[in-house]
């Protein structure tokens, strides 16, 4: 039974990447880094203003951007696609089993899910292997909405698609102005920071047993945020 004062989950939804997605920062761009010669930021530095617009918010396409990351490394056309193999495979990473196997259980117990992901043109496509398109009532990729975590609107906009209400929302994400943009947003939101202490903050929320009145602090680890209030900007 819910207890009196908590908000009522009808609606659980993932970050992928660093969440459902174990990340392996030593395949992208670690090998490239040695055999360019280039320093670690140096590359990064190089990737990062070759881009003419943002790859969140999808204003460039997949193939424009392996141009943009090929032109500004001056690859060959045999590395550039080296470099774009090794950067999926780091974005796509492996699979979280354990959350994975609790996630895909709750359209069982009667909720609806769904996926939030800030990712770039390709994402979709390479994120198929895991078949979250079958499994979750949604799946909300920036670059295909133009609008990107921590942007008030695409919480906005996913509660909508799942056809709930934001108060019914439980999410869940490793990055912190993320997860407070989403509490200020009305979602019920915890912090990754281990898969079995998530698990065990979203059946509390789940079970209506979350501690809807915090104090007026940020919590750290896998812990509800405190509700709607000023929150500061995302670097």
């Amino acid at each position: 039974m819910q207890q009196t004062g908590t908000r009522r989950v009808e609606a659980v939804v993932l970050d992928l990447g660093s969440v459902l997605e174990i990340i392996d920062d030593r395949a992208f761009p670690g090998p490239w880094v040695e055999r360019l010669g280039l320093p670690a930021d140096g590359i990064m530095s190089r990737l990062e203003v070759a881009m003419p617009g943002s790859p969140e918010l999808g204003e460039i396409t997949e193939a424009e951007l392996r141009a943009c990351w090929r032109d500004a490394l001056a690859l060959s056309e045999e590395d550039a696609d080296g470099l774009m193999e090794a950067f999926w495979t780091w974005y796509v990473g492996r699979l979280d089993v354990e959350l994975d196997s609790w996630f895909r259980g709750l359209q069982g117990r009667g909720l609806k899910v769904g996926i939030l992901s800030n990712s770039c043109s390709g994402a979709r496509e390479h994120e198929r292997l895991w078949g979250y398109e079958d499994v979750t009532d949604t799946i909300v990729y920036s670059h295909e909405v133009g609008l990107a975590k921590p942007d008030p609107a695409v919480y906005a906009l996913t509660a909508e698609r799942l056809g709930v209400p934001p108060t019914a929302v439980a999410f869940l994400d490793d990055v912190p102005v993320n997860v407070e943009a989403a509490s200020a947003a009305g979602w019920q939101a915890v912090l990754h920071v281990s898969t079995p202490a998530s698990i065990r903050a979203l059946e509390l929320l789940i079970e209506g047993q979350g501690d809807q009145d915090p104090p007026a602090r940020r919590t750290t680890g896998s812990l509800p945020v405190p509700g709607p209030g000023p929150h500061p900007p995302s670097g």
